[in-house]
C-alpha cells in the first residue's frame, strides 16, 4: 500500500505545474531568440566582454521560418554537424544529425511557404543546433547533466538549485563516423533502454555526486569549481533573458530541467531546457532522487508557512539567486571548504535533504517564537 501512495505521489505531483505561466520558458525558439536579445543588450548598455558570457549555447535557428539564416551560416562551415530537433517532442523522438543540406530537402523546397497552399498544413516546426563535435567523454562515452531548478518568482527573480542530478550515458563509445547512430549520440534515457546491449542493472546514469568526485579527481578543485560556476551563469543569464516576457504571480512557480553537455575544455553548453520535466523513475536511486525533488518542491514553497522566508537552504534546494546572487554562509556549509564571496551553489556537493529540513524547520519555529 505505501509503494501505491508513493507512486500516486509522483504521478500526482507532476502536476504541480498547473500554475503556468503563458509564454514557455521551454520553447526552443523562444529561449534563443531572447537570449540574442539579452546579449545584444548586454553589448549596447555594457561591454563585450559581459556579453560574451552569453556564448554558451550552439548556434541555434528555427526552422522553418529562419532556414534562409540557417544556409548562410550552413555555407560558411562546410563540414560541419548539425542536430536536428522537434520542438514539440521529447525523449529523443524526431532527432536526427546531418551535414548536408539535401538531408532537409523540404525546407529547401519551399514547401514551408503558406503562399503555396494556404490550406496545406506546414511541416513541423524543428529547432537546429551547431553540433558539439568535441564533447567531454567519460570511457568514450558521451553524456549530459539533467539540472533541476525551481523558479519561485520571476519579479523578483527568485532561483533555488537542486543538489542532486544526474548524467545520462550513451551506450556506445563517441564516434562522429556514424553520425545515424542514436545509441552514441542521443543520451535520452528513453532511446538508450532499447540499445541491444543495455543492461537495466547498470543502467546509463551517474549521480551529479559520482560526476563531480570524477571531474574533481581528474581535473583538480579550482577547475571543476570554475565548470560549475559557469553553469551557474547559465542557470541565470537564461532566467534573466526571459524574465521581461513572463507574466509573473506570487501563486505561480516553475521546476525546470536543465541539460547541459561539457566540451573537452569542460566548457559547459546549454542543450536544452524543459519546463515538464520527466519525473518517472528508471532505477530506485532516480526514485529517491526525484521522489525527494519534489517534496522539497513544496518544502521551498511553504504551503503552511512554517519558514521565516529567509532561508538560503531547505531540503535540497539551495538559494542561487535573489533580487542578486546569494552568497554561502560559512557556519551554513555542511563542512564545505567555502569563503564568504563564494555563491550559495553546491550541485553535485552531499545532499542530506533530510538533516537540512529537520535544522531549518527547527530553526524557523525558534526565530518565530
Amino acid at each position: 500500500m505505501k509503494e501505491y501512495f508513493d507512486r500516486l505521489f509522483l504521478e500526482d505531483h507532476v502536476r504541480l505545474n498547473h500554475f503556468r505561466n503563458h509564454f514557455e520558458l521551454t520553447r526552443k525558439n523562444l529561449m534563443v531568440k531572447n537570449l540574442k536579445r539579452l546579449k545584444r543588450q548586454l553589448e549596447r548598455e555594457q561591454n563585450k566582454l559581459d556579453a560574451q558570457k552569453c556564448d554558451f549555447y550552439p548556434s541555434t535557428y528555427e526552422l522553418p521560418s529562419e532556414y534562409h539564416i540557417f544556409v548562410e551560416e550552413f555555407r560558411r562551415s562546410p563540414g560541419t554537424v548539425w542536430i536536428m530537433k522537434p520542438v514539440a517532442k521529447s525523449q529523443g523522438k524526431g532527432i536526427f544529425l546531418f551535414r548536408k543540406l539535401k538531408d532537409i530537402t523540404d525546407w529547401k523546397k519551399g514547401q514551408y511557404n503558406p503562399q503555396i497552399d494556404p490550406n496545406k498544413e506546414g511541416p513541423e516546426t524543428y529547432v537546429v543546433q551547431r553540433y558539439i563535435e568535441r564533447p567531454y567523454l567519460i570511457g568514450g562515452r558521451k553524456f549530459d547533466i539533467r539540472v533541476y531548478v525551481l523558479v519561485q518568482s520571476y519579479s523578483p527573480l527568485k532561483a533555488w538549485l537542486y543538489r542532486s542530478g544526474f548524467a545520462r550515458f550513451s551506450n556506445t563509445r563517441f564516434s562522429l563516423n556514424s553520425i545515424d547512430d542514436t545509441y552514441i549520440h542521443l543520451t535520452n534515457v528513453a532511446v538508450q533502454k532499447t540499445a541491444p546491449d543495455y543492461d537495466p542493472e547498470k543502467g546509463c546514469k551517474w549521480s551529479a555526486q559520482q560526476l563531480r568526485q570524477y571531474l574533481r579527481a581528474k581535473h583538480g578543485l579550482e577547475a571543476v569549481k570554475n565548470c560549475f560556476r559557469l553553469m551557474d551563469e547559465i542557470f541565470i543569464m537564461s532566467l534573466q533573458s526571459v524574465q521581461r516576457v513572463m507574466i509573473n504571480d506570487k501563486h505561480c512557480f516553475e521546476l525546470y530541467g536543465y541539460d547541459i553537455l561539457l566540451d573537452e575544455d569542460l566548457k559547459p553548453w546549454l542543450i536544452e531546457i524543459n519546463s515538464s520535466p520527466s519525473l518517472t523513475a528508471s532505477s530506485k536511486d532516480d526514485y529517491d532522487l526525484k521522489f525527494g525533488l519534489l517534496n522539497d518542491v513544496l518544502n521551498v514553497l511553504d504551503l503552511d508557512n512554517r519558514l521565516t522566508g529567509r532561508e538560503k537552504r531547505v531540503g535540497g534546494f539551495d538559494l542561487l539567486w535573489d533580487e542578486g546572487p546569494v552568497f554561502v554562509d560559512e557556519e551554513e556549509s555542511d563542512g564545505l571548504s567555502v569563503r564568504s564571496s563564494d555563491t550559495n551553489s553546491f550541485l553535485g556537493s552531499y545532499n542530506n535533504r533530510k538533516a537540512s529540513l529537520e535544522h531549518v524547520f527547527r530553526m524557523a519555529q525558534f526565530k518565530k517564537c
